[in-house]
């Protein structure tokens, strides 16, 4: 009897499992109407997804289009990894602009990035972010800020960055040249957060253990994003695999950064100086730190995150759109042709016996060259994806519907490459479909030209990121020859990361231009 009794209860377990499970199956087929994948028991849709996971962007760029520019993605079974994947312009200004206030980071993405720490890229808060961004404007806008930031990015330029390219040129040796951005944006950013040179672009390539921990930082939060949060919270838990990468570069970059601000909070102390309106020095970070105080009393965290939130906004996006404007120019000489003709005509001819280093003011007359930025931009967009959650259920212009569970993700680098936005010449570098008959340049709306984010948080430092950018390139373009070295381009693919680098760097051989 009890054996009978046994059996019975085992049978109906393994009916009521069926059946639960029949209609956990219903449930995603009812609740998913428009799937990107094939929606596997158990694995979900994540399994077209980590096959294709080295060419991720490529891949659902073209797949979202085929799909309308809008499908939903359902993770593996009980993981609550459901998003709405997106190129749908219209969608994007929905969710960036017309309905912004009910669009928010959300917990997920906090627990995700929570290296960021609470400032301004992850923060939730609308009064503090409001706060933050009104604090982060009146900086950037201020007279000293543009002396100093144009003082900076000049003497980087002329005494690091030229000096290491005609080095490459003697020796004739091969060069990576996205290395040598990243180690140039990382010096020039830690003199404008920190008033430090960490001086990791010098000859010899040292290694700078700080900036190497931040790209390995970056690595990791990709690696967060793309597997269920308790995977990786039992990573965190264990210390192993990537999450043990992340505790110990964090380490590293946490203390570069902490000994830096102790050394300006202690200079504060002992001079005793606050912010001269009229004097450069404003803009320092020490100087930043005094003007922040007059507002807020900050502790040891909050100077921290906000040293974070700088480097993250200024270190790699400038290095990504620098290494891929050189490796696209370098593969259309009609391009790099125009952009120094344009030189040549606006400012005369190059003397390249002694560098000239072209002000702020000069490289905003290079309209070309914007055009050239815009397509790069465009192509191959610095922070590639972007997620929203929203906070009440709603309805987006494509029709779709989405709840509070559910993440909405934009991908940016499909928006670029979207026949429906850009023409059936997408995948084309054009710079002449920025410029319009007068010659000046064409306007695009934010949430179709997205690389710099769409509606109330917009880029910040657009305008200072298209300044640096040009000071650089056309520094470059005037002085070298920059020529991808034979069999390289095949080997030209992003890397897995929350910033669009190139996996194998930019391998390059520099040739100076003769008089």
């Amino acid at each position: 009897m009890a054996m009978l009794f046994f059996y019975a209860a085992t049978i109906a377990s393994i009916i009521i499992t069926i059946i639960l499970l029949v209609l956990h199956v219903l449930d995603r087929k009812r609740s998913c109407k428009d799937p990107l994948f094939i929606d596997w028991p158990l694995f979900g849709m994540s399994l077209q997804l980590f096959y294709n996971l080295s060419q991720i962007h490529d891949f659902l760029a073209n797949v979202l289009n085929r799909k309308g520019g809008t499908a939903e993605f359902m993770g593996p079974w009980f993981t609550n990894m459901n998003f709405l994947l997106s190129t749908d312009p219209m969608n994007a200004h929905h969710v960036f602009s017309k309905n912004f206030e009910n669009y928010v980071k959300g917990p997920e993405f906090r627990d995700v990035f929570d290296v960021f720490g609470d400032a301004i890229i992850v923060t939730d808060d609308l009064e503090k972010w409001r706060y933050m961004k009104s604090f982060f404007l009146s900086l950037i806008k201020h007279k000293g800020f543009d002396i100093f930031f144009e003082k900076t990015i000049q003497n980087k330029v002329k005494n690091s960055l030229l000096p290491m390219l005609d080095h490459a040129w003697l020796q004739g040796t091969v060069l990576d040249l996205q290395d040598v951005f990243c180690r140039f944006t990382f010096d020039f950013t830690s003199l404008m957060v920190l008033g430090f040179d960490p001086k990791s672009l010098s000859l010899g390539f040292p290694t700078v253990e700080a900036e190497k921990a931040f790209d390995e930082i970056e690595k990791c939060l990709f690696y967060r994003q793309m597997v269920p949060k308790s995977v990786w919270k039992f990573q965190e838990w264990l210390q192993i695999g990537n999450e043990k990468k992340m505790a110990k570069a964090l380490k590293v970059f946490d203390h570069f950064l902490c000994t830096q601000i102790a050394s300006k909070l202690e200079e504060l102390s002992k001079t005793k100086k606050t912010m001269n309106a009229k004097s450069d020095k404003t803009i320092r970070f020490g100087s930043f730190l005094a003007e922040a105080t007059r507002y807020e009393s900050l502790d040891a965290k909050l100077l921290r995150d906000y040293g974070f939130n700088f480097f993250a906004a200024g270190r790699d996006t400038i290095a990504s759109v620098l290494t891929w404007f050189f490796w696209l120019v370098a593969s259309h000489p009609v391009v790099e042709a125009k952009i120094l003709e344009e030189i040549d005509k606006v400012f005369g001819a190059v003397d390249r016996e002694n560098y000239k280093i072209l002000s702020t003011e000069d490289v905003k007359k290079l309209v070309y060259l914007h055009g050239a930025l815009c397509e790069v931009l465009r192509l191959f967009p610095p922070i590639p994806m972007e997620r929203k959650k929203p906070i009440k259920d709603d309805i987006l212009p494509s029709g779709h519907v989405v709840d509070s569970n559910t993440n909405v993700v934009f991908s940016f680098y499909g928006m670029g490459r979207s026949e429906e936005i850009w023409g059936k010449d997408c995948l084309e570098f054009k710079p002449e479909r920025w410029m319009n008959e007068k010659g000046g340049i064409v306007h695009v709306p934010s949430y179709k030209f997205i690389s710099f984010n769409a509606g109330p948080r917009t880029c910040l430092g657009k305008d200072m990121s298209f300044i640096q950018i040009k000071i650089v390139t056309s520094a470059i373009l005037q002085n070298y020859r920059v020529r991808i070295v034979k069999d390289h381009s095949d080997e030209v693919t992003p890397t897995l990361s929350i910033i669009l680098l190139m996996k194998h760097g930019l391998k390059v051989k520099i040739t100076k231009r003769q008089a």
